[in-house]
């Protein structure tokens, strides 16, 4: 699948996203080595502690129907469903990656112009906690 793939299906999934309080969509669509795709949206709470970003929602959709290896996965996000820039994964995102993926698992990062950014997971949480050991 390519990114650019990858990345429409991040698209449709940032439209069910369920945002009333930070008016933020963010969509991901998380690419297993199988080649199955999951999506995920961002899910809200009024209390913000439970609420749940998209990146984790694909992943742990994928999780709970038993995929353990991932390729990719491409996030998109905006202001009231408009792309608006890059939505890099959060810290909390990028650790529930670092439990499943390789240090070259990519994050494709939709841009508001239609072109994305690649980036390896070791970039973005360069000294991630995995079993007691740190990426380098």
């Amino acid at each position: 699948m390519t990114p650019e793939a990858l990345l429409d299906l991040a698209r449709e999934a940032m439209m069910k996203a369920y945002a009333p309080y930070s008016g933020f969509f963010v969509g991901a669509a998380l690419l297993t080595k199988s080649g199955k795709v999951y999506q995920g949206c961002n899910i809200e709470n009024a209390a913000h502690t439970p609420t749940c970003c998209a990146e984790r929602t694909a992943f742990f959709k994928a999780v709970s129907e038993g995929e353990r290896e991932f390729r990719a996965i491409a996030v998109v996000g905006g202001k009231g469903g408009n792309i608006t820039g890059l939505f890099p994964p959060c810290g909390v995102c990028r650790q529930v990656m670092m439990e499943f993926c390789q240090p070259d698992f990519l994050i494709y990062m939709g841009k508001e112009n239609g072109g994305y950014e690649a980036v390896p997971l070791e970039k973005l949480l360069p000294y991630g906690f995995s079993s007691g050991k740190c990426m380098q």
